[in-house]
């Protein structure tokens, strides 16, 4: 594995968060989930997300948690399908967009029309932008303005809160 500019930053961005969050933070939920009072046209109580997800599925997808970096078997994968939601299964990405960002989590160049919302995200002292699912509100990742052409973009996703469907 070649060292990149981009791979050494990142690999400085994420020394220097654990530094500053502790090494657990990047395993666990955020400290407090943002309040959201949007409807989404999948709604479930608290229960029911947790009997239909697994334990980290829930902790990113309901409580803005953070995989590990480089956890997820979907960074490895490189087939044609689509990412989907693993909340609602609502279609999110195309592995054409799909590309590898060496941050360790799967990133994509842009999602598909009309699939994904963005909130703004103030925790941890900076000012990210937040990515969710628009059919049931599951938060997914963040979003970057240092990806490739076209866009620009880099739709850095949580694996877990992703499942991958083989075209």
């Amino acid at each position: 594995m070649s060292l990149t500019r981009r791979r050494l930053l990142g690999i400085g961005s994420m020394a220097a968060a654990a530094g500053v969050l502790g090494l657990t933070a990047c395993n666990g939920p955020a400290p407090a989930a943002p309040a959201r009072s949007a409807v989404f046209e999948v709604m479930r109580s608290d229960a029911q997300w947790r009997q239909q997800l697994s334990p980290a599925q829930y902790a990113v997808l309901r409580q803005q948690g953070t995989e590990r970096a480089f956890s997820s078997p979907l960074n490895a994968e490189h087939r044609r399908g689509t990412f989907n939601c693993a909340g609602c299964a609502l279609p999110l990405f195309s592995s054409a967009t799909k590309f590898d960002s060496g941050t360790g989590w799967p990133s994509f160049w842009a999602p598909l029309h009309d699939a994904v919302g963005e909130d703004r995200d103030s925790s941890f002292g900076m000012l990210r932008v937040a990515v969710h699912c628009r059919r049931c509100g599951g938060h997914l990742g963040h979003v970057f303005e240092d990806g490739p052409r076209p866009t620009g973009l880099r739709y850095c996703m949580n694996g877990v809160a992703l499942q991958f469907v083989a075209a």
